[in-house]
């Protein structure tokens, strides 16, 4: 008669166990697929344009020009970057009507100095490019005071005079942010510091604007300038990578 109830305790004891067990394996599994997950880095070329000499194309009428950028990713936070394009500005001073036009290229790096969430291709990022620019200047209009001149002085002349076969380089650094906006396309800002290295310039006439570079100042090597961008990015190829101890957090952002 004892053997019964000792029967019924041992099939109660296994049933629990087997339950547990059950419990525990899914908890493991759980924590296993949260601590570790696979996901895909993309590699590839993305190209854009900038906006803002696009649409200044249309609303300036002493201006037009066109730039075409693009970054290749060569590592995790390093991408090849370069951008292309003309200008063709009318500049008025005081003393001074001119015009360049010309062509420029520009090459350098981008390090992207933000940690992206799982999945995630945002940058905000520094880089450093080398630039030449290959252009022309007109000279439209200049004055001249004389001061034994009391009766007019001033002195100005119209004559339309064009100086071809002008160069110059520069170095300039940059630093910018890149959001995804939807898959693969991406808009852009970064503002850039500019030094100018070497120019060649007509005799007795500065080169008020440098295509690619930007207005110039007297006694200062130093340039600024913008630019904001609309890129798509091509995937070449992807890399996939395994991240451990995924914040829950993050899972839940990429869930979302």
């Amino acid at each position: 008669m004892k053997i019964l109830p000792m029967f019924k305790f041992s099939i109660k004891f296994v049933f629990f166990f087997l339950i547990s067990f059950n419990l525990q394996s899914q908890e493991n599994e759980n924590s296993k697929s949260i601590d570790s997950l696979e996901f895909e880095e993309k590699y590839g070329l993305r190209f854009g344009i900038d906006l803002n000499k696009f649409s200044r194309t249309f609303f300036d009428s002493n201006y037009s020009g066109l730039e075409i950028n693009a970054d290749y990713r060569l590592k995790k936070r390093i991408y090849l970057a370069g951008e292309i394009g003309f200008e063709d500005k009318l500049s008025t001073t005081d003393f001074l009507i001119s015009s360049s036009a010309g062509s420029y290229f520009k090459t350098g790096i981008d390090l992207n100095l933000y940690k992206n969430l799982l999945g995630m291709e945002n940058l905000i990022f520094s880089g450093l490019r080398a630039g030449v620019s290959s252009f022309n200047q007109k000279r439209h209009q200049y004055i001249i005071y004389d001061t034994n001149n009391q009766t007019w002085g001033q002195i100005q002349n119209n004559e339309t005079v064009e100086f071809s076969g002008l160069s110059a380089t520069w170095v300039e650094l940059l630093f910018g942010v890149k959001t995804e906006l939807f898959n693969n396309l991406f808009l852009s800002y970064n503002v850039q510091l500019k030094l100018r290295l070497t120019d060649v310039s007509p005799r007795n006439f500065d080169n008020i604007h440098i295509p690619g570079f930007g207005r110039t100042y007297d006694g200062s090597k130093i340039g600024t300038g913008f630019s904001y961008t609309i890129s798509y990015l091509v995937p070449v190829y992807k890399k996939k990578i395994t991240k451990d101890s995924v914040p829950k957090d993050e899972i839940n952002e990429m869930s979302n």
